[in-house]
């Protein structure tokens, strides 16, 4: 009988640190940085792609889902591949394709979206895809690169895991509380980009003794060009959003605030109460109505953008003290420098959520609330909820006033849903739009857009801002009552622990501006 043998596999080499090139040190740093750089591009990619596809949970879970999805299938497909080809012949060339990628996408995605939005969402998904599979493919390679020794398989493949989601964690912290605050999103995939090609060269010197990076040099450099010259919409990159000013095409002293190609506000720098936007129009109706005439207010603004409503109050009302809570310091700083705002205008601005905000105010230490603070074309979910309202009720006086400016389309479910919420918080709720908007016309003609909802504990004055309404030519009309209670039906009450903002709002078209 002959002997059974277990395998006919050679055997593997104890040490074979001269041939493969890559020690420990440098092993670990590749798995570290192109972790990293995985996080990066996701993270960048969210922002690239708000001014076109607005910053909302859907986009979010899109741009997660894609990269996730880039991992498992680069980091299944190239431990495949390292078992059937020397992984020498692959780690330069994943990192160089991946840098070169990536150097391109700010100037193909900008592109994509101005000429083809059709492809939009293909292009970004790939864009993601394909920088984020090979990335994710460079731990495998390196993992078995450094297997020289099965006994010490454990130990390599543990610590080159730990170290990847350790890059992955300092490329999601670096690029959150870094590079997006210091530099543009173009600016961050070109240095990336340089930097993984870079990375290639170094490799293939060494590991084989050879480059193969000036190609893809040449495709960085091209991919700092096209950022160049390729649409972007962008006069200042803030934390949050792009931003840029557009002046009246008159000459005259007017500028519109556009962020993420959003129209958020209108500054006539010349004259404070000219207000062009007809939402601030009716919120101005609704305070001009609900306070004795030239009044001074204490108030308080959720959301600052071009800061409207509170030089509109410094104008009407002197002696106003307005305070704002702006989440987007870089928004703030455009009102300095580029919207005119003057320096002792009564207004202050506080870099801050405008949850977070509300709680630092002193219990009914305000006569009046104005919400308008949104994050893409939705107002952040946690300042919609029976808990935000009840704080927003705790800082105003008894005959406070809170006024929000709220947007939605179709069935107007989220629009429904926070009125609804609103009737739970106050004694007295109306809301302000055009007739179909709020059930007082055919529904076959809502357009859906803007609405102001007014919430307080003491009676509102309605005649008396239906007048101001008509005197503004708004063509908006009021609901109230049980007409104000059919037109909200059985909409949900929105909470701290329940509060689907993104899906509860109809599809919106950034195009259409607000």
């Amino acid at each position: 009988m002959s002997p059974v043998t277990e395998s006919s596999s050679p055997p593997v080499p104890e040490h074979t640190p001269d041939r493969v090139g890559l020690g420990p040190r440098a092993a670990a740093l590749l798995v570290f940085g192109s972790s990293a750089a995985v996080l990066v591009v996701e993270i960048v990619a969210l922002r690239l792609l708000a001014p076109y596809l607005g910053l909302t949970l859907e986009t979010s879970t899109m741009v997660i889902g894609i990269a996730l999805t880039a991992i498992a299938f680069g980091s299944w497909l190239g431990g495949h591949i390292a078992d059937q080809v020397d992984p020498r012949r692959l780690i330069g060339p994943s990192l160089g394709v991946s840098g070169a990628v990536v150097a391109l996408t700010p100037s193909v995605l900008r592109t994509t979206a101005e000429w083809a939005p059709a492809v939009l969402l293909l292009i970004a998904s790939l864009t993601i895809l394909v920088p984020g599979a090979l990335l994710s493919a460079v731990t495998p390679f390196v993992t078995k690169l450094r297997l020289t020794n099965l006994a010490e398989t454990g130990t390599v493949v543990g610590r080159l895991s730990g170290v990847g989601t350790v890059g992955a964690i300092v490329g999601t912290v670096l690029t959150g509380f870094v590079l997006v605050s210091r530099l543009p999103v173009s600016g961050i995939l070109l240095g990336l980009g340089a930097l993984l090609v870079a990375s290639s060269a170094w490799v293939e010197w060494r590991t084989r003794g050879w480059s193969g990076a000036p190609a893809l040099t040449l495709m960085v450099l091209a991919g700092g060009l096209g950022a160049t010259v390729a649409p972007g919409g962008c006069d200042v990159e803030t934390k949050y959003h792009c931003a840029r000013v557009v002046a009246d095409s008159d000459g005259g002293n007017g500028r519109t605030l556009v962020l993420d190609g959003l129209r958020h506000s209108y500054v006539d720098i010349d004259d404070p109460t000219h207000l062009k936007f007809e939402y601030v129009r009716a919120i101005a109706s609704a305070v001009d109505a609900a306070f004795p005439h030239g009044e001074a207010l204490t108030a308080h603004h959720l959301g600052g953008g071009g800061l409207t409503l509170p030089r509109y109050l410094a104008a009407t009302r002197p002696g106003t003290r307005s305070l704002v809570s702006e989440i987007d310091g870089g928004v703030a700083g455009i009102n300095r420098e580029q919207l005119g705002l003057p320096a002792q205008a009564g207004i202050g601005v506080r870099v801050e959520d405008g949850r977070l905000g509300l709680r630092r105010l002193d219990t009914a230490s305000r006569d009046l609330v104005v919400g308008d603070a949104f994050g893409g074309v939705s107002v952040p979910w946690h300042l919609t909820t029976v808990e935000a309202m009840t704080d927003v009720r705790r800082v105003l006086d008894e005959d406070g006033l809170y006024v929000a400016n709220l947007i939605d389309h179709g069935d107007m479910d989220f629009a429904r849903a926070e009125v609804a919420t609103l009737s739970e918080t106050f004694e007295h709720v109306a809301v302000l739009g055009e007739p179909a908007d709020i059930g007082q016309g055919p529904p076959a003609d809502s357009g859906g857009g803007n609405l102001v909802v007014l919430a307080s504990d003491r009676p509102v004055d309605l005649r008396a801002t239906q007048k101001k309404l008509d005197v503004r030519h708004t063509g908006w009309q009021i609901t109230t009552g049980g007409d104000l209670d059919s037109w909200t039906g059985d909409a949900p009450l929105l909470t701290d622990d329940h509060a689907p903002v993104d899906q509860l709002l109809q599809p919106y078209s950034p195009q259409t501006g607000r």
